[in-house]
């Protein structure tokens, strides 16, 4: 008798490679093959739904017929590792940016990058914004020391081609706006949150989003002020507070001196 493991190995052959000879083999009726295509078939359609619903934009591009192809072999490659659908789908930019008959359509995989970070943002866990007033309780000297923890829907991607006005472009059918796209204006800096207004996508400069890419790292303030530039940071940082984008904060561990006494000299 086939242990679980084995019987799970040879399913998964079945649904992603569609060798089901193993499979069929091992179960007590000896199902016959064309009845285990009934599971493989739902399987891949069940997933491939999953992609159109988070890709609508990266479909739209290259068309239904290709993107289902895509889909079945990206589906071959990455089977789900989680049971919630809306976290499948991850791998597909890499995908697409390397997949041989998407050559030509190089933005292609930053458009899918954008519309994953956009479905993250979505289903990203509500937390309650950082209540600013607690931040009044923090000493002049420990100020520096200030570290912020991220809401959990911030989101910050830095792409090659302009993927986002591609994909407003798109999804607003204005064939007008995708034919002026200039591909040449990359690479772009953007932050995707959820606001109560929906998800929103903006595109920052590369200062500003440097500077709240390392505040969302938890990078202490003293930290994330280096190599600013001029960017007003003062400004910046009161309007990450007054949009609610980050959820709470800690102090960092103060830096230590190491004494090695006085110079001697010989």
């Amino acid at each position: 008798m086939p242990t679980l493991l084995e019987m799970q190995i040879a399913m998964r052959a079945s649904l992603l490679h569609r060798d089901s000879q193993t499979v069929s083999a091992m179960l007590a009726a000896n199902v016959p093959e064309d009845r285990l295509d009934i599971y493989r078939n739902t399987f891949v359609r069940t997933l491939t739904k999953a992609l159109r619903l988070c890709f609508p934009a990266t479909e739209r591009l290259v068309g239904g017929e290709f993107f289902e192809g895509a889909a079945q072999i990206f589906i071959g490659a990455h089977p789900p590792r989680a049971a919630w659908l809306d976290q499948y789908g991850g791998e597909l930019p890499d995908f697409l940016r390397s997949f041989p008959p998407a050559i030509s359509i190089p933005y292609l995989g930053d458009v899918a990058a954008l519309e994953w970070t956009v479905s993250g943002a979505l289903h990203a866990e509500d937390a309650a914004p950082l209540d600013v007033a607690a931040l009044g309780a923090i000493g002049a000297k420990d100020q520096a020391r200030i570290r912020f923890v991220a809401h959990p829907s911030i989101q910050l991607l830095r792409l090659n081609y302009p993927a986002d006005v591609i994909w407003h472009a798109v999804l607003d059918a204005d064939q007008a706006a995708l034919r002026s796209v200039d591909l040449g204006t990359g690479p772009i800096d953007i932050l995707v949150e959820r606001r109560s207004t929906g998800v929103e996508v903006e595109r920052l400069d590369e200062q500003a989003w440097s500077f709240l890419a390392k505040l969302c790292a938890g990078a202490s303030i003293e930290t994330a002020l280096d190599n600013a530039g001029d960017l007003d940071c003062a400004a910046a940082l009161a309007e990450h507070l007054a949009l609610g984008r980050f959820a709470a904060f800690e102090l960092a561990a103060p830096m230590t001196t190491v004494d090695v006494g006085p110079e001697t000299s010989e």
